[in-house]
This record gives structure tokens, C-alpha cells and sequence, in this order.
């Protein structure tokens, strides 16, 4: 098999497991991906996954690289509340959930980081469709919002909760506290509830 037949039945995809190119052709060269690599021709995201290197260009391909290469995931915490306009959009790390265990790792796309929670909290995320019509797994804000404050339990002053700069309009307006206080609920946390009043003057 030549690069370009390999490409043509896999481009569209996006992000390639090496274990859907042996199902498809059980005597594929596992050597051709190592040597299409170091030729640029693919680029190399994790061990067993690629993707090829126009999707390099694609603004939001890294948030579906990171459902994709860890899975069950999706992207919350200070990437999902960048997303939605809760907290300004310096964000260096695409931060995910997962309720495989905690796991981080680097490539030509950025840093990944995911953070494990128990399974029963791997709720309160919607199916957005990106712009090459892909679906993205990203937390509701709510639930972005809760990811971070029990995860990261050192916001538990006003002082780190100001550190956080959420936007005040969005807190004010936007944020859906009924929905907010459901998904709270389900942690079955005191420390969260602590840390969410402070967010609120409670």
C-alpha cells in the first residue's frame, strides 16, 4: 500500500488508531506509519494515534484530539469555561475529564491534560458540532464550573476564587444556577457547596 491510498481512506476521519488500520487490513506494515511520519506525512499524537498534518491549521482540531486519544473524556474545566466565555481565553492546556485515571502528555497540538473523577460524576456535557461538522464532547458551564471547584479544591478562599477572573456578566446573566445547584447536588460534596458560595458572597 502507497501513502496516498492509505490517505484517501483515511483523511476524513481525522484522528487514525492503529488498531482500526490492522482490523481494516490485518497485513498492514506497522513500519509504514513510523516512516510516513518521520517523512511529515503523518504526525504522531500519542503511541497508536496520527493525524495528518492539515488539520494543523484547524483552530478547534485540538479539543477533538483530546475526546478522541482518551476515552471516556470530555473537555471541561479552564478549557471549557474559556470556551464559553466564563474566564479569559489564556489557555495554554486543554483541560478534560475522564473517569479513566489521571494522564497528561504533549504534542505539535499542545499540552493535554485529564483529570479523573469518579464514573458517576461523567455527566453534564453536550455534543457540539465544530466547524468541519466533527462532534466535540464539552461541558455544559455549569458542570465546567464544578469539574474545576472540586478538582481543584485549593479555591476554597475569595482571594484564589478571584484569581479564577471569572466574568461577572456571564456569573450574573448567563450562568444557569437551578441547573448549577442539580449538578452540584449530585457530587454529594460539602466542600464543594463551600467553595461555590464563595463564588456567589453566600
Amino acid at each position: 500500500m502507497n501513502f496516498q491510498e492509505f490517505r484517501n481512506k483515511w483523511f476524513d476521519l481525522g484522528c487514525i488508531n492503529s488498531n482500526q488500520v490492522y482490523t481494516w487490513q490485518p497485513n498492514f506494515d506497522k513500519n509504514n506509519m513510523s516512516r510516513w511520519t518521520e517523512k511529515g506525512l503523518l504526525l504522531k499524537l500519542r503511541n497508536g494515534y496520527y493525524t495528518f498534518p492539515e488539520y494543523k491549521s484547524k483552530s478547534d482540531f485540538a479539543y477533538y484530539i483530546a475526546n478522541r486519544i482518551y476515552r471516556p473524556s470530555y473537555v471541561s474545566l479552564h478549557s471549557a469555561m474559556a470556551f464559553h466565555g466564563m474566564i479569559p481565553e489564556s489557555i495554554v492546556q486543554i483541560t478534560s475529564v475522564t473517569s479513566l485515571k489521571t494522564f497528561a502528555f504533549t504534542n505539535v497540538f499542545g499540552e493535554f491534560s485529564y483529570k479523573s473523577v469518579r464514573p458517576d460524576l461523567m455527566f453534564g456535557y453536550d455534543v457540539k458540532t465544530m466547524s468541519d461538522g466533527r462532534s466535540l464532547l464539552l461541558a455544559k458551564p455549569e458542570k465546567a464550573l464544578l469539574d474545576l471547584l472540586y478538582l481543584y479544591p485549593f479555591y476554597n478562599t475569595v482571594f484564589e476564587i478571584n484569581e479564577l477572573r471569572l466574568d461577572e456578566d456571564y456569573i450574573q446573566k448567563d450562568l444557569n444556577t437551578e441547573l448549577l445547584n442539580k449538578f452540584s447536588r449530585q457530587f454529594k460534596c460539602k466542600a464543594l457547596e463551600k467553595r461555590l458560595k464563595l463564588i456567589f458572597n453566600d
